[in-house]
C-alpha cells in the first residue's frame, strides 16, 4: 500500500509545482487564484453538499472544518504575496521547506508514527537541501531587508501548509477528499474577495490566463486530493516530505521555463533533496 500512496504523492509533487509555475506567471495573483478557486468551486460543489449532508455533525467536526478552512484560506493569500517578492525557483523551496521542517516532528507524536533512524537522516536532508536552495546559506542574502520580508511571508506559508496538513489528517476521518477540497475553494474565495474588489484587475486575468486559469484549476485541487488519498494508504510522517520532491520540480521548471538564474547551484541542492526523499521512501 505505501508503493500506491508514494506513486500518488509524486503525482501530487508535480501537479503542484506546475500550478504554482502557472500562478507566478500571472499578472495579478490574487486575481489568477480567485479565478482558479473559482471555477473550482463550481465542480466541487456537489460532493461539499453530499459530505456535509451525510455527515454527522459535533463541536469538534464544525472546530476541525473552520480551521481547514481558515488555514487554508490565509496559505493560499500568502501564496500571492509570496511570489511577487523573488524567483519561483527560490520562493518556493522556502514555502515548502517550512513544512517539510514541522510535519514530520508534529506528525510522530500526534498520530504516533514513526522514522527510522534512515528516515530521520532523509529528512534532515531534505529540510537542509530545501533551505540552501533559498539562499539561505548566503550572507549576501541575509543582508538583503527585501529577503529577510519573502522569509516572513514564505515561513508562514509553510506553517499554514503544515498547519492545515495536520488537520486535515483527522478531518479525512468524516469528511471525503473531494468535499474537502471544497473547504479548501471556499478559503481562497474568502480571503481572496477583499484584493479582487480594491483592484479590479479579474477581468484583464482572465481575458489573458484563462487557458493557464483552467488547466490550474485541475492540477491545484488534484495535487492536494492525491495527497489527501495517499495519506490513506500510508503514514503521514513518510508521505509528508515526500511531496516535497515539488521542490525539485519548481526549481527545474524556474530555471528551464521562467530562465531564471543560478541554475547549476539550484539543480546540485535538488539533488540533495532527492537524495533525502529516497532514504525515507526506502528505509523510512
Amino acid at each position: 500500500m505505501f508503493i500506491y500512496g508514494l506513486l500518488l504523492v509524486i503525482a501530487s509533487a508535480f501537479a503542484h509545482a506546475t500550478w504554482n509555475m502557472f500562478a507566478k506567471r500571472s499578472i495579478h495573483k490574487e486575481s489568477f487564484l480567485f479565478c482558479l478557486h473559482g471555477l473550482a468551486a463550481i465542480l466541487f460543489m456537489p460532493f461539499f453538499i453530499h459530505d456535509i449532508y451525510v455527515m454527522e455533525w459535533t463541536w469538534p467536526t464544525g472546530l476541525l472544518l473552520l480551521s481547514s478552512l481558515f488555514l487554508q484560506g490565509i496559505y493560499l493569500w500568502l501564496v500571492s504575496k509570496a511570489y511577487q517578492f523573488g524567483d519561483l525557483s527560490k520562493v518556493y523551496p522556502m514555502m515548502r521547506g517550512t513544512a517539510a521542517l514541522i510535519v514530520p516532528i508534529v506528525s510522530v507524536f500526534m498520530y504516533s508514527e514513526s522514522l527510522s533512524l534512515v528516515g530521520w537522516i532523509g529528512w534532515g536532508f531534505i529540510v537542509g537541501g530545501l533551505f540552501a536552495l533559498s539562499g539561505m546559506f548566503s550572507s549576501k542574502e541575509l543582508r538583503d531587508r527585501r529577503w529577510w520580508l519573502t522569509l516572513a511571508v514564505t515561513t508562514s506559508v509553510g506553517l499554514c501548509t503544515a498547519g492545515y496538513t495536520l488537520t486535515d489528517k483527522t478531518v479525512v476521518e468524516f469528511f471525503s477528499p473531494l468535499g474537502l477540497i471544497q473547504i479548501s475553494n471556499f478559503g481562497a474565495l474568502l480571503f481572496l474577495a477583499p484584493s479582487i474588489v480594491r483592484t479590479k484587475q479579474l477581468r484583464q486575468e482572465w481575458r489573458v490566463n484563462w487557458r493557464t486559469i483552467v488547466l490550474g484549476t485541475i492540477l491545484s485541487p488534484g495535487s492536494y486530493l492525491l495527497f489527501l488519498y495517499a495519506m490513506t494508504l500510508a503514514p503521514l510522517a513518510h508521505l509528508a516530505p515526500i511531496r516535497e520532491f515539488s521542490i525539485v520540480i519548481g526549481t527545474l521548471l524556474g530555471i528551464f521555463v521562467l530562465k531564471e538564474q543560478q541554475g547549476r547551484t539550484r539543480i546540485v541542492t535538488s539533488a540533495v533533496v532527492a537524495a533525502g526523499m529516497a532514504l525515507i521512501s526506502i528505509w523510512g
